[in-house]
């Protein structure tokens, strides 16, 4: 046997090996209203990723909102307990909006306030495309870190809910009926 082949061949393993272990991880949201999945993409956005999957894995968007809904932009949560109130939240991500990844029809952006370093834990799903909230070399964006891999139709749902304003002043497109999020699971640990 050539060793040079066998060697080779361990080395081609091995590195096939080492890229399954940085893949994208599957996300499954569970909502009053249907299931999806969430692809994360952690080789674009390492930071952004790692902030979210905190709050997966302590639990904390089990049971808070989708609290606002525009049909033709995109559907907001996971920041609003089911009786409005702001949870609690790490530190501030900073903003990856450069990554290359585009806010188009199902991807899944973080939300954040006119700093563009201020991302916690609430995220957007787009439901068009939206480049224009894209990163570029001259502005921030807001960052896109995940696409939605199945249940689009789901997200379609939610975001075609009648709306309303309040019930906190200021806040509008707030779902009528209440868009809960009952749990968020990685796929491989999910009950089928």
């Amino acid at each position: 046997m050539n060793l040079s082949i066998l060697r080779k061949g361990l080395i081609t393993a091995a590195v096939a090996l080492l890229s399954l272990n940085v893949s994208a991880e599957t996300v499954r949201f569970i909502t009053n209203q249907g299931s999806f999945e969430m692809q994360l993409k952690p080789e674009a956005a390492p930071k952004t990723v790692a902030n979210f999957l905190r709050y997966v894995e302590d639990g904390s968007y089990k049971g808070t909102l989708f609290h606002r809904t525009i049909p033709g932009f995109m559907a907001q949560g996971g920041g609003y307990s089911i009786n409005y109130e702001q949870v609690a939240t790490y530190k501030p991500v900073e903003n990856e909006s450069k990554n290359g990844l585009s806010n188009t029809r199902g991807s899944v952006a973080m939300a954040r306030t006119n700093d563009p370093h201020s991302a916690t834990r609430q995220f957007f799903i787009n439901v068009i495309d939206n480049g224009y909230l894209d990163g570029s070399p001259n502005k921030f964006g807001y960052t896109v870190f995940a696409e939605i891999s199945a249940g689009m139709d789901v997200v379609d749902k939610i975001v075609n809910k009648p709306t309303k304003s309040g019930p906190i002043p200021g806040m509008r497109n707030v779902p009528m009926e209440k868009v809960i999020i009952e749990d968020v699971v990685l796929v491989d640990q999910a009950q089928p």
